[in-house]
């Protein structure tokens, strides 16, 4: 029961379609397998997170500084990022790797933890106008059945922000829980 939900509100997001609809999508969207060439280098990461998401408990959170690393692969059509911060809680370590693909025009983006070695569930989707919107979903820490938005937009010349919320009622309200700020310290180049 569990995976036929999670398809519903997959195809629901329209991270999933009907082959025909994929293939008309496809043929009038413009391609965007360069749309995290901005991202190539080194980055000053600041952290915001969100302690006990989705609990219902008042909002505290904790701040983290560090570093991301981004590079290139296949050309542009993925990239590999490195993201290292520390803070009170201690260090967080992930590992992202992020895959266009050219039928659908749309990234999946899939995020590991240095803690748990495993695979965070994937959010798919696509720039319009300077912004990143991707959705997937996820389980909170009781297992309950969650929608994850994540959502990247520039917030100054050097700046980038990376936003992610969850949503317990089908996307009606969503709760951010991690915002992360990183400006540029290198592009990368040789």
């Amino acid at each position: 029961m569990r995976r036929v939900l999670v398809l519903l509100a997959a195809f629901a997001l329209g991270a999933i379609q009907a082959p025909s609809a994929q293939a008309q999508n496809a043929e009038t969207a413009r391609d965007g397998q360069h749309d995290f060439d901005f991202e190539i280098g080194t980055w000053r990461t600041h952290l915001r997170l969100l302690q006990n998401p989705m609990t219902g408990e008042p909002a505290t959170w904790a701040e983290y500084e560090g570093t991301t690393t981004v590079r290139e692969v296949w050309g542009g059509r993925s990239n590999l990022v490195e993201f290292d911060v520390s803070g009170p809680a201690g260090r967080i370590e992930l590992l992202s790797l992020r895959l266009y693909n050219p039928q659908t025009r749309q990234w999946s983006l899939h995020a590991g933890s240095s803690r748990s070695g495993t695979l965070f569930p994937p959010v798919i989707g696509a720039f319009e106008d300077g912004r990143g919107e991707f959705y997937g979903t996820d389980t909170t820490g009781d297992g309950r059945a969650i929608l994850a938005r994540f959502v990247i937009s520039q917030a100054a010349p050097d700046t980038w922000r990376f936003e992610q919320a969850f949503s317990g009622d089908g996307g009606r309200t969503w709760e951010v829980n991690w915002i992360v700020e990183d400006t540029r310290i290198d592009d990368g180049t040789p």
